[in-house]
């Protein structure tokens, strides 16, 4: 007997035909077509190099996306390519990747997403641990040697600021670090909902030396193999092939050349990464959302109904010209931030100065409350446009919708953007000496 074609789906309800014109590589020429005269040679250059190595990999790898595969199993591969993370070149490693920087991660990231929106989830975050080691392995050797994990993808990475009693408030921490006589800490307490935590060899932590004080607060890279880490997953079934974390630490010891900020330097370390967190949110959802429009305008141009397309129809092609106008023009301003980002990194040598991170930590909440709300939108509304099609199991559709709606949630929810930003407001106005 004919052994069974693999797929992603239980049972097809999409005839062959248009099941076919939503290919990964259909999806990434709606893409192209419209990014074209947006991005200069060497940005678009980059994403079709992106987008060569997903289409060939999902050949290769027979990928069908499918509720039995399991996208960790991915990362060696991409990380092997350089396909985790442009965010740096990374020379202290011997890397040296010669296209890098947040407008390069945006490319990396639309390809990425359209090729599989979980995985590009679960990547995602391995770049939270990546940003505190980069820029604070001060040449420790284990520093480094964990970073080029990191980076090429011999593990997954994670990031441990969120507590189940602080949720959003990321200061006013519980988990208590005690400095040891010869430069060690001893860590107590508890975090949650921390990204690949289940699934990662080492992640990046804050404690504070006096609870509630963040004023105290001390940064950590922890060997989850030493005794004292405890880990639980904590299961969302909106991302049910993503690792997330609940995390105990039982006076578990980290050794002094693995504390990348003493007791005072954690805060400040924490809100440096502020910035490239909210924005790398921000263009995960901005590619979803191009992931999501893609799908759903294939789909529209080729589905019939009342024997006429049904992108014909006013209330369904009025709907996705407006998503798609809204999307567009975000775009435009995300890209406009990266590339400015990227100038002021080169102009102070690879980094950010204090005053200037802290500057653009309004423009980042901005970006990530305006791209996470429209990704909920338009995740639902394209579905919506798809009828049956957008909801069932034979194509992505299904995790675009569901990863946008813990979108205004991680990284700090939609309120705590607002609350940032209506603080950010009244600075504004008394800068301007009204």
């Amino acid at each position: 007997m004919e052994e069974e074609k693999k797929t992603r789906y239980m049972t097809q309800a999409i005839n062959d035909e248009i099941l076919g014109k939503l290919s990964l590589k259909n999806r990434y020429s709606f893409l192209n077509t419209n990014l074209m005269t947006v991005l200069n040679p060497k940005e678009f250059n980059f994403l079709k190099s992106v987008q060569k190595y997903c289409m060939r990999f999902e050949k290769k790898n027979n990928v069908t996306h499918g509720p039995d595969e399991d996208v960790y199993d991915w990362i060696p591969a991409f990380g092997a390519e350089g396909f985790l993370t442009r965010a740096h070149p990374f020379e202290m490693i011997d890397i040296n990747y010669p296209e890098h920087g947040a407008t390069i991660e945006f490319m990396r990231n639309l390809a990425v997403n359209f090729f599989d929106p979980q995985f590009s989830l679960a990547s995602g975050a391995t770049v939270l641990a990546v940003n505190p080691l980069h820029e604070h392995h001060e040449n420790v050797p284990i520093r480094l040697e964990v970073l080029k994990k990191f980076v090429t993808g011999e593990t997954p990475g994670a990031i441990l600021i969120t507590e189940p009693e602080r949720g959003s408030d990321a200061v006013h921490m519980l988990t208590t670090c005690d400095e040891q006589s010869d430069g060690s800490y001893i860590l107590n307490g508890e975090k949650i909902f921390n990204t690949n935590a289940p699934k990662a060899r080492y992640v990046v932590a804050y404690a504070t030396a006096e609870q509630n004080n963040g004023n105290t607060m001390a940064q950590f890279l922890i060997d989850t193999k030493w005794e004292g880490w405890n880990c639980e997953r904590v299961f969302i079934p909106y991302i049910p092939k993503v690792f997330l974390g609940k995390e105990r630490f039982d006076n578990l010891r980290v050794p002094k050349e693995y504390v990348l900020g003493a007791v005072g330097k954690g805060r400040e370390h924490l809100f440096e990464g502020l910035v490239p967190e909210r924005i790398g949110i921000a263009i995960d959802c901005i590619s979803s959302s191009w992931n999501a429009v893609s799908h759903a305008s294939i789909y529209v141009n080729n589905r019939k109904q009342f024997d006429q397309m049904v992108l014909k129809f006013q209330g369904v092609g009025f709907l996705l010209t407006d998503l798609w106008a809204r999307l567009t023009n975000v775009t435009l301003g995300l890209l406009m931030f990266c590339k400015s980002y990227d100038e002021k990194v080169e102009k102070f040598g690879g980094s950010l100065p204090h005053n200037i991170s802290q500057a653009m930590v309004a423009s980042a909440s901005q970006f990530k409350y305006h791209a996470a709300k429209l990704a909920a939108e338009i995740g639902y509304e394209c579905a919506n446009l798809m009828g049956g099609a957008g909801l069932c199991d034979n194509t992505l559709m299904q995790d675009i919708l569901n990863m946008s709606r813990i979108a205004e949630i991680v990284g700090g929810s939609r309120q705590i953007q607002t609350y940032i930003l209506s603080m950010a407001l009244r600075q504004l106005y008394k800068m301007a000496g009204i």
